[in-house]
């Protein structure tokens, strides 16, 4: 996997602009996960802790797929409330770090009304490419 940035662009913080994948594997296409349990119970409506368990959802996807969190090539989030990310921003870099490491897909934050599962406050979806063995 080859991380993809012009060469006279200022860095990205948090995201990649794009990543060139070999295609000898296979791909993951991982559905919108929120942040419940699973046994698709919220444990929290607060921001945070919902991103942490939307996060370990898609990894729990992509490793039952045989995948490892830098296998992880594009993410989606969706949130419902960007007056509370960005007032939460600095406490999810350091759940990113523990759970994915300095690995950044390319990434792309969507703010929108409302998400199907209530009391959801952020919605994750990802790809995935897992390299043959």
């Amino acid at each position: 996997m080859e991380i993809l940035h012009p060469d006279d662009w200022k860095a990205p913080i948090g995201y990649a602009n794009g990543i060139k994948v070999p295609a000898n594997g296979h791909l993951l296409y991982i559905a919108g996960q929120v942040g419940w349990s699973a046994q698709q119970e919220f444990e929290s409506e607060d921001l945070v802790p919902q991103f942490e368990q939307a996060l370990k959802n898609v990894l729990a996807v992509v490793a039952a797929g045989g995948g490892k969190p830098e296998h992880i090539v594009r993410m989606t989030a969706f949130c419902c409330d960007k007056p509370q990310y960005l007032s939460v921003r600095r406490e999810l870099g350091p759940i990113w770090h523990r759970l994915m490491g300095k690995h950044y897909p390319a990434m792309s934050m969507i703010f929108v009304s409302d998400l199907l599962d209530h009391p959801g406050l952020i919605e994750l979806e990802a790809t995935a490419m897992v390299p043959a063995a």
